[in-house]
């Protein structure tokens, strides 16, 4: 049960009251502010060449202008989902789009490379306050048809923007708007930020738990270390030539989560409410949920990282052309989110298991057609496999969203999608990682031959690995519960 800021009409049912509605305009606008933070995951990567040109910025300070955002984001999201618990998921959500328009601000007009870095930090950490609310307030104040096509739509806007980012930073850099050139990626962002302001405070409805507990300190330190002794070596270590610290850190992180674990455990049974409560992994739809988007991000989040750099360095094709390599992706995509709810309704989790295998065959095509066509490889033979693996991951993510939350109770509706949300930004930061790192790897090394031949074969290699992952999820989709909340 939710409570709200509105006090309830004369003669309204106390219902309405305790579960605000949210309107197609307030559900516009959470879906606004969960596309900024997702966009600026990748909108920055085909900007690093020019602001490499501009701030002497290196190779190092460009890692840690994409990894500083995602590790700031990702370690501080379930503290972002607690916040909205207590003080509101409205306040927290207006809260974290001001800060990300400031954010964005302070990235564009930053005048050396390490000015960037802490801007790109603050605004990781701007996002993860407000991206937990969308999703915690669309549990909090929908339910039945509403809820499922909310959360479709959500699922479309998650996929539709870790695409849109690519596509919308080619443009910005190559049109070079009054000769602001890289730093546009970031100033776009600041009159958006501004509409959602305006948006939210019309149409977004408080919600918060009934029961708020303090935060966890101890929890959010541990979780914290152990996100953070995983990303970060797996990001630097390759760039790095993986010196002492990265095993170091690698070796830290199954004890930092053991001992998250513990101290969690002891925290709910003593009675407090700690920061992810142990009992929430007993509800089997999450733990399941969990477990299949694992790997599904993973592999989206290295496969748009290797396709952006496959055809601009392997092919030298523009960042516009680049990035509309993912248009068919994008739109399949859309069209198979939509549908979800209505397949949903007659074949039920099942959806995501043929979800799994649409998707194999759409990577299974690329692949294929990678082997065959490099170096004579366009975005028009890459047209169906694009369009067959979009419609796969179409049906699968917003199902998973649904299955993940649907027993959740909505007072831990903020914990919950911190929970969802941090495995899923971990996992597509892991995703660059290490298929990244593979696919860079054996360019470098010249694999299946010099030239033109190495990236070829190394963008087939990888998307065979990414294949073994998308069948490995559509077996483990079996598993889930034939219905769906």
């Amino acid at each position: 049960m939710t409570s709200t800021s509105a006090s309830p009409r004369a003669g309204a049912p106390a219902l309405a009251a305790a579960a605000p509605a949210l309107g197609p305009l307030g559900l516009f606008t959470v879906l606004l502010g969960a596309s900024l933070p997702l966009i600026d995951f990748s909108v920055v990567n085909v900007a690093l060449p020019s602001i490499d040109h501009d701030l002497a910025a290196g190779p190092a300070l460009l890692e840690l202008v994409v990894a500083g955002y995602g590790l700031a984001y990702a370690v501080l999201l379930v503290l972002g989902g607690r916040l909205g618990d207590l003080f509101g998921r409205r306040r927290l959500f207006l809260a974290g789009m001001a800060a990300f328009g400031l954010t964005s601000l302070a990235c564009g007009l930053a005048p050396d490379a390490w000015t960037l870095v802490g801007a790109r930090v603050a605004q990781g950490a701007a996002a993860a306050l407000m991206l937990p609310q969308v999703l915690a307030t669309i549990h909090a104040s929908t339910s039945g048809p509403r809820r499922a096509r909310a959360l479709s739509l959500y699922g479309a806007t998650v996929g539709l923007s870790m695409m849109m980012g690519q596509i919308l930073g080619g443009v910005l850099v190559t049109a070079d708007l009054a000769g602001s050139g890289w730093r546009a990626v970031f100033l776009v962002n600041v009159p958006v930020a501004v509409a959602g302001l305006v948006l939210a405070l019309r149409n977004v409805p408080e919600t918060r738990s009934d029961r708020p507990a303090p935060v966890d300190v101890p929890g959010t330190l541990l979780l914290g270390l152990a996100l953070l002794a995983l990303l970060v070596p797996l990001t630097e270590g390759r760039a790095a030539g993986w010196p002492l610290w990265t095993w170091v850190a690698l070796a830290v992180f199954p004890c930092a989560v053991w001992a998250f674990w513990r101290v969690e455990v002891r925290a709910d049974r003593a009675g407090r409410t700690p920061l992810v409560p142990p009992s929430l992994f007993g509800l089997v739809s999450l733990r399941r949920g969990l477990v299949l988007i694992l790997p599904l991000a993973m592999g989206f989040g290295g496969f748009v990282f290797v396709i952006a750099v496959a055809l601009q360095q392997g092919l030298g094709l523009s960042a516009v052309v680049s990035g509309l390599a993912l248009a068919p992706m994008a739109v399949a995509f859309f069209g198979a989110s939509l549908a979800g709810p209505r397949l949903v309704r007659r074949w039920g989790a099942r959806v995501v298991a043929a979800g799994g295998l649409a998707q194999a065959l759409g990577i299974g095509l690329l692949a294929l057609t990678a082997w065959r066509a490099w170096p004579d490889l366009s975005v028009w033979l890459l047209l169906p496999g694009m369009a067959v693996a979009g419609l796969g991951q179409g049906l699968q993510l917003p199902v998973l969203f649904r299955v993940l939350l649907s027993e959740v109770p909505p007072e831990r509706a903020g914990v919950g999608s911190g929970v969802m949300v941090t495995a899923q930004q971990s996992a597509l930061a892991l995703g660059v990682a290490t298929l990244g790192s593979l696919f860079l790897s054996l360019t470098a090394s010249g694999a299946g031959g010099s030239g033109a031949a190495g990236p070829g074969t190394a963008l087939t290699v990888t998307l065979l690995v990414q294949l073994a992952m998308v069948l490995f999820t559509a077996a483990l989709s079996l598993r889930l519960p034939r219905t769906v909340g």
